[in-house]
């Protein structure tokens, strides 16, 4: 099965599969039955995604931080790696620039550990 990740504002298609939404705040304009999951702790922290939009940290010192606080969360990151070990997962958030959401980092750590 397959991890993949997705802009929460794009279609949801029956390919994404189980869909997890991976922000701290709920996105707006989203309905609640556009996604199977809430994650919400392995969002990227706000005071985080704050310095990174200001300008105030450059995109590696943001996924160093991003990657102490995904630490923290090793048994729900373990959790949706046996999921993805059954089924295709979508991970979601709103950043509509992949190369810099933290999903992509995430997705890594899950295929990590299903040894993708």
């Amino acid at each position: 099965m397959a991890v993949k990740t997705k802009c929460i504002y794009e279609k949801s298609e029956p390919a994404d599969g189980y869909r997890v939404l991976v922000m701290r705040y709920w996105p707006r304009g989203v309905r609640k039955d556009k996604i199977n999951r809430w994650e919400r702790e392995l969002g990227a922290p706000a005071d985080l995604i704050k310095k990174w939009k200001s300008g105030s940290i450059k995109w590696a010192e943001f996924l160093r931080e991003y990657m102490k606080s995904a630490k923290q969360q090793e048994e729900k990151i373990a959790e949706l790696a046996m999921l993805a070990e059954s089924r295709d997962i979508t991970l979601l958030c709103g950043c509509r620039d992949e190369n810099h959401c933290h999903r992509k980092l995430l997705k890594k750590l899950i295929d990590v550990k299903t040894g993708v």
